[in-house]
């Protein structure tokens, strides 16, 4: 059994098409890795609290008294079920509680029709979760780009209802993205949504973006990479 999760878990790294499932059981983290998201609760998590540059102008109680009223409605919005970070397309993004810098990320997700989402990337939007019925150029792509490639370079989804599998690298300002094992986006360089004459944040958080409809997330898993 060990043997096969580190094959399995060498065919993902190189991007050939190995869903983050077949690592083992879901929501544990393969070697190397830790799960930012634990099957259970909402450890690691918290409620959105206005955009980097706003929270950046903020006293240390105004984020304080911010964050405790975010946290309260992610909670009434975000849930775990059988396993499954759920959110009822209600309330606002899920953040991880702490901010990373160049890293690996492995996630499995789900949507339903007209699903719409995404992976903000150091709390810049993000990487496009979207359903290809209606948006034929696919997930994966880097949406708010407006001077680099923002176009997947293919539609690698599979069909609405079924889990798809993102591994997306970052490192410095340069993100490449794989969608279940296919190439979609090559060392493209991610450019700063809320602040568009500067290069993106050095660090931030990993944030699950709301987008209205209903979301399903499993086997979340991050890997840092030393600078």
């Amino acid at each position: 059994m060990m043997k096969a999760m580190r094959v399995c878990l060498a065919v993902a790294v190189l991007g050939l098409g190995c869903e983050a499932a077949c690592l083992g059981a879901d929501n544990v983290p393969p070697d190397g890795f830790v799960a930012l998201f634990n099957g259970k609760d909402l450890t690691g998590w918290k409620g959105l609290v206005a955009s980097p540059p706003v929270r950046a102008k903020m006293s240390p109680q105004q984020l304080a008294e911010a964050q405790a009223k975010a946290d309260e409605k992610m909670r009434a919005h975000w849930m775990v079920e059988d396993g499954v970070l759920v959110f009822d397309g209600k309330g606002d993004n899920l953040c991880t509680v702490k901010d990373y810098g160049d890293f690996e990320l492995l996630v499995d997700w789900k949507i339903l029709p007209k699903g719409d989402s995404g992976i903000y990337l150091r709390g810049s939007p993000q990487v496009q979760i979207w359903d290809y019925n209606f948006n034929p150029v696919g997930s994966g792509g880097l949406y708010n780009n407006q001077k680099h490639p923002s176009r997947p370079l293919k539609c690698a989804d599979k069909p609405i209802g079924q889990w798809n599998t993102f591994r997306i690298k970052m490192v410095g300002e340069k993100v490449t993205v794989w969608l279940n094992g296919e190439l979609v986006v090559d060392n493209v360089v991610m450019e700063n949504y809320w602040e568009r004459d500067k290069p993106i944040y050095p660090t931030g958080p990993i944030e699950l973006q709301n987008h209205g409809n209903t979301l399903y997330f499993k086997n979340i898993y991050l890997r840092e990479i030393p600078r």
